[in-house]
């Protein structure tokens, strides 16, 4: 398969990939086992929906901040957001 119509690398593809799969993943859940929305530490109600997003939005800018004081040794930083999505699915 060639990507290089948009300079697309496979990790950009993976990455994209593994997005939707997660917004199939968790539209499954939503329909077969419906949730009512719980209040964390940020005391605001969310729902896996609403805790997916936040932990999206931190990793990104857990990279951002990785890649400007790191550099770009971004394995250690998967590592980072993975303990930060067990964290926001956990308690927020």
């Amino acid at each position: 398969m060639d990507l290089s119509w948009m300079a697309w690398t496979w990790p950009t593809a993976i990455f994209f990939m593994v997005i939707a799969s997660l917004l199939i993943v968790f539209t499954f859940l939503a329909i077969k086992f419906p949730e009512t929305p719980r209040v964390g530490i940020l005391r605001i109600e969310t729902t896996r929906g609403d805790r997916l997003f936040i932990t999206l939005l931190g990793s990104a800018f857990i990279n951002l901040a990785w890649l400007g004081l790191v550099g770009e040794n971004q394995p250690w930083a998967l590592g980072v957001c993975a303990l930060y999505a067990a964290a926001v699915f956990r308690w927020v």
